[in-house]
Order: structure tokens, then sequence, then C-alpha cells
């Protein structure tokens, strides 16, 4: 598969017991392909696949295949320290029927280059999926380097990755020396960039309950090439990435988002605390206004 358009990292909705609520994570889904996702990813950071056990997340991806039914690709995160429990994921991910994985570097351990090119290998081998890499240096603590990348290269399954260093510099890197691995969005605040350098998708929390406003910039800037367009819809949607962004509060902030549309996808997992009554009136506010200010655009193109 290629990597085209706005991947969801979808959010498991828990009960105040934090219990599966399979019904809200049913209407999730609905909700995600009504409104025209491109793909929709489990076990990524906003579905909590830390606080999860291996039996839960292995569930979670079977149900949302079934859920999915087909209808929009599914990308299973196989992230984990350990080599053997990321290919068990993946492994687990090709049976029930994921149409890709997303990689991640193994959190904590620290690993050169050399060796996260060998667990992704690995992981590679088992699976033989499509793979979006995630380079996420400030979860992780390290980049996925120019040695790393090199070595993904003897695998053509390698098809894509989600940059989330923030750096720049490595956004123009791999444009310029990957074109081979497909860009992927992965810092919010910086995808008008990354469409400017050819990204074709951008995997994006927000659109669990902001669909509608992720792929309009999509839709502006990689469909119809108007970054005109794409740079009015962008500033209105800022003060939402900095909310989003500030006070360690982002899986948080997802979950009321979807309150806020009718779906109420409970609280995170602990050690997380749902967000405070201020918090919640600011996310509203900057919600409502982002919405209003883009339909306007919208409205104002027709």
């Amino acid at each position: 598969m290629q990597f085209e358009g706005i991947y969801t990292p979808l959010v498991t909705p828990y009960h105040a017991d934090f219990s599966l609520n399979e019904a809200v994570l049913a209407q999730v889904v609905e909700h995600l392909i009504a409104a025209g996702v491109h793909g929709i990813i489990v076990a990524g950071t906003t579905g909590e696949y830390y606080a999860q056990t291996p039996e839960e997340r292995i569930d979670m991806m079977g149900r949302v295949n079934v859920l999915i039914a087909g209808r929009v690709p599914l990308i299973v995160g196989v992230g984990s320290i350990r080599t053997e429990e990321a290919v068990g994921y993946a492994t687990a991910a090709r049976d029930l029927g994921a149409d890709a994985i997303l990689v991640a570097t193994p959190p904590y351990a620290y690993p050169t280059g050399r060796e996260i090119a060998l667990h992704a290998l690995a992981i590679d081998r088992a699976a033989n999926l499509p793979v979006m890499l995630y380079n996420y240096p400030g979860r992780m603590s390290v980049n996925m380097d120019e040695e790393t990348l090199d070595r993904l290269g003897r695998s053509p399954n390698f098809r894509a990755i989600k940059e989330s260093s923030g750096d720049i510099n490595r956004l123009h890197m791999l444009a310029r020396d990957y074109p081979h691995i497909a860009l992927s969005c992965g810092m919010d605040d910086q995808a008008l960039e990354f469409f400017a350098w050819g990204a074709r998708s951008w995997v994006c929390a927000g659109s669990n309950f902001a669909p509608e406003a992720h792929i309009a910039l999509y839709r502006a800037c990689a469909v119809e090439g108007d970054f005109t367009k794409g740079r009015a819809i962008m500033s209105a949607m800022l003060p939402l990435m900095r909310v989003l962004e500030q006070g360690g509060k982002f899986i948080q902030c997802i979950k009321f988002g979807l309150t806020l549309r009718g779906i109420d996808a409970g609280p995170p997992r602990k050690p997380l605390q749902p967000l405070n009554k201020d918090d919640k009136r600011e996310l509203e506010q900057v919600i409502r206004t982002m919405d209003r200010t883009i339909a306007a655009i919208e409205g104002g193109s027709s």
C-alpha cells in the first residue's frame, strides 16, 4: 500500500473503571470513516498502548479490524522495548488482517542506528507487511539516523516514515536523500512544511475529534496544491496545536475533544488524569473558533 491522506491514531475509549468501552469504540470508528479519514492506526501513543497488557493490545487489533471491515486501511503499532515482543505484535497484526504496521524506535534502551535497523528488519522479516517507520526522539531519546535508514533500504516494505522530531533539517534531509521512503507528517505544527516538501500523509491525533479540519488542510495542500488556502487553514489550526502540546495533557485533550462531539471516550488510564475545568473550557473555545474559521475558508473557496 501507499500511504496517502489522513491517518488517525485511534483513542481507546474506557469506562470509569478503565475497562474497554466497546460501544464507544465502534462509535469512534464509524465517526472517523464517515468523516473521510484515509486510515486508522491502532496502538499508537494516542491509543495508550503503553498502559495496556499484551492481551489487550492484540484484542484491540482484532476488534478494530472487524469494525473497519475493509473500508479503510488498518495500521497497527508494534512498539516495544524488546524486539521479540515487537515481532509478536507484528505477526499478530498480520494474522488478524492488518494492512500495515507502524514501527518505532524501542524506548528507553537507547539503541544505536545499527541496532534500530536490526530491530526493524527483524520485525519486517517476521510480518512481511508494509511499514511506516516512526521517528520520535522526544519520547525515544534517539533518532533513526542515516545508518538506520540506509540499512532499511534493503527491504521494499519500508514505505514511509512518520517524522516527529520537530527538526526541519531532518525534514529536508529525508525529502532530499531518501525519496523512496515517503514522508508522513508527525509534527502537527509543521504540517504545511511537510506538504510543501512532498509529504502525502499526516498521522494526526487531533483528527480523532476534528477530522474535517485535518482533511481540509491535506486536501488544500496535497490534493489541490493551493498553499495560499493551506496557509489560511493552518493559521486557524495553530491555536489548537498549541493547546494540545502544552502541559503534557495531549491524550486527555484528544479524549475531551471527542466528548465535545458527543462521543464519551472516558478517562485516560493512570498515571494520567482527566483535564480540569479550565483546560476543558480553553480547549472548547479553541475548537469552536477553529471550526468557524475553517468553515468560512472552505465556504469562500467554493
